[in-house]
C-alpha cells in the first residue's frame, strides 16, 4: 500500500500511482480502460532578451579582437541576468543597441542613439553575449560602447529577424560574401546550420585588410575542418606572409567564380560587408533597409535578386 494511495469516487475507485499515472476503474466494469499518463505543460526556457523592452546587460569582459588602425575590432563581453540563460537569438536575427548619447533634448537630456549589432557568441551560448564591434573614428555608437568600462550598463532588446534558418535549409548551397565585421551574422549562420545538420554546402570569402584584421580565424578554420561541406576562403588588399593561404587583392569576377556556387534556383548568395564592399559586389541596402536593386558584380554574373540576400 506504500506504493500508492486510493480516492474514492462515486461509481468506482481512482488510483493515484507513485510514478504519476491515474488509473480508473468502474465498479460495474469487467475490465479496466486505457491508462494515459499525466504530463506537465513543456514551456520554453526563459531567454534574455525581450522584443518588446529594453533590458540593460552589463559589461564583464572586453578585448581587442585586431589592431587595425584606425579602427580597430574589439569584443564586449555582456553578462546575461543568469549563468544558465542563453540570449535568445533565432537565426539569423541582430539586436538593437541604445545609448543616451544623441543630440540635446529640452528637458535638458540626451536623445538615444540606436545602433543594430550581430552577436558573434555562440548561438547556444549560455550566461553571456558577445559583440564584435569595428570602433570607429566618427562611430557615435561605436565610441560609446569603446569608452564603457568593466561593470557599465548597456541597453538591448531583439532578436529582430533577418532571414530565417528554415528559409536558408530549402537550398541546397549557400555563397557567404562578407567584409571585417560583417562576418558575425555569417558566422551565426554556419554553426546554427551545422549544429542541426543540415546537408548544405556551404562556400565563404572572408575579406580583410590585412591578416592580422581577420578575426575568429580558428574558430572558422575548426567549422572548416569539422565539416567537409563547409569551404573558407580569406583575402585581404595586402599581405606581408609567404604562408598566407588566400587571395591578395581585391574580390573581383574571377574570384567569385572561383569560390561561389553560381546562378541557380537552389542557390542563394549572402553579403555583409562595409559600404565600398556592398556597392562593389551588390550593391547597397536602401536608407529604409529594404533589399534595393540588385547591382554590382554579382548583377553582372547571372544572379538575380532571388538568389541574393544582403544583410
Amino acid at each position: 500500500m506504500s506504493m500508492f494511495r486510493s480516492v474514492f469516487s462515486k461509481g468506482g475507485v481512482i488510483a493515484a500511482l507513485a510514478g504519476g499515472t491515474a488509473i480508473y476503474w468502474g465498479v460495474n466494469r469487467g475490465e479496466p480502460p486505457a491508462t494515459k499518463p499525466v504530463t506537465a505543460a513543456l514551456t520554453p526556457p526563459p531567454v534574455a532578451l525581450s522584443a518588446d523592452k529594453w533590458r540593460s546587460f552589463k559589461l564583464v569582459h572586453k578585448e581587442a579582437l585586431t589592431k587595425g588602425v584606425p579602427s580597430p575590432t574589439v569584443l564586449f563581453r555582456f553578462a546575461l541576468p543568469d549563468q544558465t540563460m542563453e540570449a535568445g537569438l533565432p537565426v539569423a536575427s541582430c539586436v538593437l543597441v541604445r545609448a543616451p548619447i544623441g543630440s540635446s533634448k529640452p528637458d535638458g537630456s540626451n536623445a538615444f542613439v540606436i545602433r543594430p549589432y550581430t552577436p558573434i557568441s555562440g548561438n547556444h551560448a549560455k550566461g553571456h553575449m558577445d559583440l564584435a564591434i569595428k570602433v570607429y573614428p566618427d562611430g557615435k555608437m561605436s565610441q560609446h560602447v569603446d569608452k564603457l568600462k568593466v561593470g557599465d550598463l548597456l541597453d538591448f532588446k531583439g532578436p529582430i529577424m533577418k532571414i530565417s534558418l528554415d528559409d536558408l535549409s530549402k537550398k541546397a548551397r549557400l555563397g557567404l560574401i562578407c567584409g571585417g565585421s560583417g562576418l558575425t551574422p555569417m558566422i551565426q549562420v554556419v554553426e546554427e546550420l551545422y549544429h542541426q545538420n543540415k546537408s548544405i554546402e556551404v562556400s565563404m570569402i572572408y575579406a580583410n585588410v590585412s591578416e592580422k584584421d581577420i578575426i575568429a580565424k580558428e574558430r572558422l578554420d575548426a567549422l572548416a575542418k569539422q565539416n567537409v561541406t563547409f569551404n573558407i576562403h580569406y583575402a585581404v588588399d595586402k599581405s606581408d606572409s609567404k604562408d598566407f593561404e588566400g587571395s591578395v587583392g581585391y574580390i573581383d569576377r574571377d574570384l567569385l567564380a572561383k569560390q561561389m556556387p553560381p546562378p541557380a534556383s537552389d542557390t542563394l548568395i549572402l553579403v555583409c560587408g562595409p559600404p565600398g564592399m556592398m556597392k562593389s559586389i551588390s550593391g547597397d541596402k536602401l536608407p529604409d533597409k529594404s533589399q534595393g536593386p540588385l547591382s554590382g558584380l554579382l548583377k553582372d554574373m547571372g544572379y538575380t535578386e532571388q538568389q541574393v540576400f544582403k544583410f
